[in-house]
C-alpha cells in the first residue's frame, strides 16, 4: 500500500514556544525573514499588532510568543494561507495564544469604508508589521500559484500597503517591514506624510557580501530624520554557516531588535 504524501507540516519556532502549520511542496514557507520582522516589535505592556500579509502567521505568532501583552491580528488575503493560520491557532501546542491571536481574511489594499467594514479600523494598532511580496515579477517565476502570490510584487505595492498601515496605526504607532534593498526609494516615498523617523538596517549574508534584505521601522506622525543603522551580518565568518550570535538570538525570540532613539 502506497502512503499518500502529506500536504502540510507542523514546524516548531522559537525553540518550540510556538508551532506553525505550513504547506508542503507549494506556497510560501516561513523562515528567517519572518523572525527578523517580528524582532522589530518592542512594547512593554498590552499592545495591538496587525500582521499584514501574514501568510500562515509566522511573524505574528513570533511577536505573541515574545511579548505576552501583544494581541495580534493576522491579515491575509489568500484563503489557503488564512486556513493554515487558523490550523496553527487550533494546535494544542499554541493554546496559550488562543485569546491573543486572530485571523482576518481580507485584502490589505482595501481603502475607506471597505477596509473599515473588513475589520481594519482607523487608528487601531500600536504596531503594523509586513513582509510583503517583494520580488519583482520578472525576477523569479514561482512553481505554483500560491507561492507566486506570496513572492511576486504587484504595481505600487508599497504605496498601497503602507497607505493601509498609515490608516490603521495609532498616532505614534510603529510600522515595521522587511524588503529588498532595491525597494528603499519606494518605501521612503510611501512613508512620506504618513510615517517619519525612518530607520533602515541593511542585512548582509557575510562580511564583504552585498545586502540582500533591509529592515525598516518608522513612526506614525514622527518628524525625525531618516537613520541608516549599522549593518546586520547573518553569518559573521566567511567560512561558517552558523548564525551570528545576535541573529541567533533574534531568530529564537530571545531578544528584540531595539530601535535607535
Amino acid at each position: 500500500m502506497l502512503l499518500q504524501p502529506t500536504t502540510e507540516t507542523i514546524d516548531a519556532f522559537h525553540r518550540g514556544r510556538f508551532h506553525l502549520v505550513q504547506p508542503r511542496g507549494r506556497g510560501h514557507r516561513a523562515g528567517m525573514d519572518a523572525m527578523l520582522l517580528a524582532s522589530l516589535v518592542l512594547q512593554d505592556g498590552p499592545c495591538r499588532v496587525a500582521d499584514l500579509g501574514a501568510g500562515a502567521g509566522a511573524a505574528g505568532f513570533a511577536v505573541a510568543s515574545r511579548l505576552p501583552g501583544a494581541a495580534v491580528v493576522l491579515v491575509e488575503r489568500s484563503a489557503d494561507m488564512a486556513e493554515f493560520a487558523r490550523k496553527s491557532l487550533a494546535l494544542v501546542e499554541n493554546a496559550q495564544f488562543a485569546s491573543r491571536i486572530s485571523v482576518l481574511e481580507t485584502d490589505v489594499t482595501l481603502t475607506g469604508r471597505a477596509r473599515f467594514a473588513a475589520g481594519l479600523g482607523d487608528n487601531s494598532f500600536h504596531h503594523v508589521i509586513m513582509n510583503p511580496p517583494f520580488n519583482d515579477a520578472s525576477d523569479r517565476r514561482a512553481p505554483d500559484a500560491l507561492k507566486a502570490e506570496a513572492h511576486a510584487m504587484t504595481e505600487n505595492l508599497f504605496e498601497s500597503w503602507i497607505r493601509t498601515a498609515g490608516a490603521i496605526a495609532m498616532s505614534g504607532g510603529q510600522l515595521s517591514l522587511i524588503a529588498r534593498p532595491q525597494s528603499i526609494a519606494e518605501i521612503i516615498s510611501a512613508c512620506d506624510r504618513r510615517f517619519g523617523g525612518v530607520e533602515i538596517t541593511a542585512i548582509h549574508p557575510r562580511p564583504g557580501e552585498n545586502a540582500t534584505r533591509i529592515l525598516v521601522t518608522a513612526i506614525k506622525g514622527s518628524r525625525a530624520r531618516l537613520q541608516l543603522r549599522a549593518p546586520l551580518l547573518m553569518h559573521d565568518r566567511e567560512d561558517s554557516h552558523a548564525f551570528a550570535p545576535l541573529v541567533d538570538d533574534l531568530n529564537n525570540g530571545r531578544v528584540g531588535y531595539v530601535r535607535l532613539r
